[in-house]
């Protein structure tokens, strides 16, 4: 099986993207910051579904991580990510250097509003959907999709990229995936490579609580006495919390009822030194 070709230059991308347009093909881009795992190879699944031409991009952003956070440490091999990808039958790995992304005199940033600033990660990473939004859209710009996939795990996330779409006018679907899970409930994420065996035998709590607080909601028991019970149920279990909210699932406002609209349940609490974030539907 031959290797996924791998190109780093924007002019080489564009090309790329022209040849596959001129033969009528449609593209789909899974953007990803590599340390790929179960959870990237259903997006490369899904994006085959939907389109003859998978890129998967490979960049791990400095200006989404703040001081202090885990830009140095994020688990990189980019060569177990090609092989990997090479037996999903990628097509293209688009993997921008830094200085390609960021050229000396780069001064434009995307602040995007709305979901971005509804109280929940950016709360406790405020300069992160900024940094997302204006990369997210370079990838866009560079690699010319029709579809992005992204995982519904990075819930804020999802309904960021996909207002910025919208109110942009970009010419291509994003696509929500389902979160891939552990056996155990535990959602995958390259951060779960820095738990303990300890941490990680107690991490699959967040998501059973998220299910057992959906299923009191749909019985309608109070949703502010709900959360109330759930929060502790983190805090017994080990967790320092960040936050457990009830919100609208397209709009991320706070909601008070079932009446309020589609709710979307959506934790943060760290365990040791990692940071999880999980959510359900209701």
């Amino acid at each position: 099986m031959s290797d996924v070709p791998v190109i780093a230059d924007p002019a080489a991308m564009s090309a790329w993207s022209e040849a596959a347009r001129a033969r009528g093909e449609r593209i789909a881009l899974v953007p990803t910051m590599g340390a790929l795992h179960a959870g990237h190879l259903a997006l490369v699944r899904e994006a085959k579904r939907r389109a003859r031409c998978v890129v998967v991009s490979i960049f791990v952003n400095p200006t989404q991580f703040a001081p202090g956070e885990d830009f140095s440490s994020y688990p990189r091999n980019f060569a177990a990510d090609l092989k990997v990808l090479r037996e999903a039958q990628a097509d293209l790995v688009w993997a921008p250097t830094p200085k390609v992304m960021y050229p000396d005199g780069f001064s434009t940033r995307i602040e995007p509003r709305g979901a971005a600033l509804a109280g929940l990660e950016d709360k406790f990473r405020p300069h992160f959907f900024g940094g997302v939004a204006t990369v997210v859209a370079k990838l866009f710009t560079q690699v010319e999709p029709d579809f992005a996939l992204f995982g519904e795990k990075d819930y804020q996330q999802l309904c960021v990229v996909r207002q910025m779409a919208k109110d942009l006018d970009l010419p291509l679907t994003v696509v929500g995936v389902k979160t891939v899970r552990a056996q155990d409930g535990l959602a995958l994420s390259s951060r779960n490579a820095y738990l303990s065996s300890a941490e990680r035998s107690v991490a699959p709590v967040l998501h059973r609580v998220l299910r057992s607080s959906a299923t009191r909601i749909k019985k309608d028991e109070p949703i502010a006495q709900v959360l109330d019970v759930s929060r502790r149920e983190i805090d017994v279990a080990g967790f320092a919390l960040d936050y457990l909210e009830a919100r609208h699932a397209v709009t991320l406002a706070p909601i008070v009822s079932r009446k309020d609209g589609p709710i979307r349940l959506l934790v943060a609490a760290r365990i040791g030194k990692t940071r999880l974030i999980d959510n359900v539907a209701v």
